[in-house]
């Protein structure tokens, strides 16, 4: 009888040892996988803020080539007046010496005074 006592007391402890080991199992297994989902959803949620980072960044992007063009726009025109203006004073002071001109070439063609 006491072997059998043994016996059983072992058998007890092993069915015990081996139902914590499939419990430790079950647990690691429901932690990993809650790790895993818990990465998936950081690397989501990543993504997300990502995803909204560079749009904010695309308008703001959008916005500043947008007062830069504007602002070449407007350099630009003031450039074009500029030019206009200045070829005008220069029309301007060449119609005035435009008979000293021509009759400076009359007299190198014609070799007189005309």
């Amino acid at each position: 009888k006491p072997v059998r006592n043994v016996l059983l007391q072992r058998k007890e402890k092993i069915t015990g040892l081996e139902q914590d080991i499939d419990d430790f199992k079950k647990g690691a297994k429901e932690k990993i996988d809650a790790f895993s989902s818990g990465i998936k959803d950081a690397r989501a949620k990543g993504l997300k803020e990502k995803e909204a980072i560079m749009e904010t960044a695309a308008n703001e992007e959008k916005e500043i080539i947008g007062k830069i063009n504007e602002k070449a726009a407007a350099n630009l025109a003031e450039v074009r007046e500029q030019i206009a203006k200045e070829a005008e004073d220069v029309r301007a002071s060449l119609m005035k010496e435009v008979d000293v001109f021509a009759k400076n070439i009359g007299q190198k063609i014609l070799g007189r005074a005309v």
